[in-house]
């Protein structure tokens, strides 16, 4: 079972997607302002967290960064307008996904059941990829989704393995932010293209010795992405 953290001040929100994500099975806790949140996620293990960007006591892009210094816990953050400043500083912090609000609550659940498909948590009954995929200096666990730079591990989220992974098996194939969108983040994801620039510019700070120079995963003007 799939054990969800729901933040938000409207509680009518959270009893909203709470009732919706338990139709489908999963377990939902809830929590109603930053601090409260940052302890459930402290104290609990989660498959996925829906954070509202505007919370009491403590804003939910703080709460985000937080949670990634200890977590890789997939979270989709909620802005209240649809405003590009508070989508991209989401991403900035360590989310892997948004969504505005008002949002349609079958495209929450659509999206929260596609991390939990690439969740290795509930992926962990399934047969395991025991095989390690190595390229130049960089190494994947696919078991354990471990990644090392080096003898250095590294420590990424859910989607920055999951764009990574996608790289490596396709050495040298340009994508287009259109088509990364659509292969990390499912083909009925509604989000703007730049969320894949956010997360190739994090995933660059963190495996390459100089992000602004890199030698791993590289640009094609005009076209998109590859990895060399």
């Amino acid at each position: 079972m799939a054990s969800i953290l729901v933040v938000d001040d409207e509680r009518n929100i959270v009893k909203g997607i709470k009732f919706s994500l338990e139709q489908d099975g999963m377990q939902v806790d809830a929590a109603y302002d930053g601090e409260e949140a940052l302890q459930l996620a402290r104290a609990k293990e989660y498959d996925a967290i829906i954070l509202d960007v505007m919370l009491p006591k403590m804003e939910g892009t703080e709460v985000c960064q937080q949670i990634r210094e200890f977590s890789d816990v997939p979270v989709v953050m909620v802005t209240a307008k649809d405003d590009d400043m508070d989508k991209i500083m989401g991403l900035e912090y360590g989310a892997d996904d948004y969504i505005t609000k008002p949002f349609n609550i079958l495209e929450l659940k659509a999206r929260i059941k596609a991390i939990l498909r690439r969740s290795s948590r509930v992926a962990a009954s399934e047969p395991a990829k025991t095989e390690m995929l190595t390229l130049r200096e960089i190494s994947l666990d696919m078991q354990a989704r471990r990644v090392f730079v080096g003898e250095r591990e590294i420590n990424l989220t859910a989607r920055e393995y999951d764009l990574l992974e996608f790289f490596m098996h396709n050495v040298g194939r340009v994508f287009e932010r259109e088509a990364l969108l659509a292969h990390i983040w499912g083909p009925d994801n509604t989000g703007d293209v730049r969320t894949v620039d956010v997360h190739v510019r994090r995933l660059r700070e963190k495996i390459e010795e100089n992000p602004s120079d890199p030698k791993y995963i590289s640009t094609k003007w005009g076209v998109g992405y590859y990895f060399r």
